[in-house]
């Protein structure tokens, strides 16, 4: 059968949400129509995907693995749209992700020197956003901060780089030249803990997330905790009223180029040897 891929949209937020209201306001259609091309897609499957009754909406055992192979699959087909429309520009277009901290510009560099015409261009990620630019086609390839899920990716590690401790200026520790983990128990962690998952042996919280570094910063010299950043992340954000000491046990951030599996295009292989070359072995990508 041939999968109707907006089908296929209906039911991821269908499934996101778990509930077909919300769904139908998010996909701004009216609730009759999404019930109607879900239970379609039932039919096409010839299985149940939703358990509902008037208080809940839950996924079948059925359902659980659809959406576990849709997400990927629509990932996979908004980046052929990308692509395409890219390349009916007239102009041949490479687009260069990467975390903040990591300097693209040598890489960038040798790739246009090698391909005047091409136009090269570069998007800043986040870490919620940093594998998903790859796979829906926005970048061509990633300079990422590992451990990502290599699903659907190439994974290429480039180089590694110590990680600090961020610390208000008057903080107990912030003249020392390096501490241990276990000198920050009792600090509040002030980013997803999954980030540092050295954190869970210590007595210390981990709470007020904020989504971007800068807005990190701003908790931390407010006193209200810490947070563990790559060395050319901190050394990026430097201010006076925040310190960064590193952190000797601790083990190193690794940052990887990552581009979609599959794909054989010349230029990434082409890519991925100049930034071995540039890249790779120096900490913070040339900083």
């Amino acid at each position: 059968m041939d999968v109707d891929l907006r089908k296929l949209r209906y039911f991821v937020a269908v499934a996101r949400e778990l509930n077909f209201g919300r769904a139908a306001v998010a996909l701004h259609i009216a609730q009759p129509v999404l019930s109607r091309q879900i239970r379609a897609l039932e039919a096409e499957f010839g299985a149940q995907l939703f358990r509902r009754d008037r208080r809940s909406t839950e996924l079948t055992a059925a359902g659980r693995q659809l959406l576990e192979d849709a997400v990927p699959l629509l990932a996979a087909a908004e980046a052929v749209r990308r692509r395409v429309a890219r390349s009916g520009e007239g102009r041949g277009r490479f687009v260069v992700g990467f975390m903040p901290g990591i300097v693209v510009t040598p890489a960038v560099r040798a790739l246009r020197v090698r391909h005047p015409g091409l136009v090269v261009e570069v998007l800043r990620t986040s870490w919620a956003e940093q594998a998903r630019v790859v796979l829906d086609g926005r970048v061509d390839v990633s300079l990422v901060r590992l451990p990502v899920d290599p699903q659907g990716l190439v994974v290429r590690p480039l180089f590694a780089e110590p990680r600090v401790a961020a610390l208000p200026a008057g903080h107990r520790l912030a003249g020392r030249g390096s501490v241990l983990l276990g000198d920050l128990a009792g600090e509040r962690l002030l980013q997803d803990p999954v980030l540092v998952p050295e954190w869970r042996g210590l007595a210390g919280e981990a709470g007020l997330r904020a989504d971007t570094v800068e807005e990190k910063l701003e908790y931390v010299a407010a006193g209200e905790g810490t947070v563990v950043l790559p060395l050319s992340v901190a050394a990026f954000y430097i201010r006076a009223d925040v310190v960064h000491v590193p952190v000797a046990d601790l083990a190193p951030n690794r940052v990887g180029l990552v581009w979609a599996a599959g794909r054989s295009a010349p230029l990434l292989a082409e890519f991925a040897g100049l930034a071995v070359e540039h890249l790779a072995g120096s900490v913070g990508g040339g900083r």
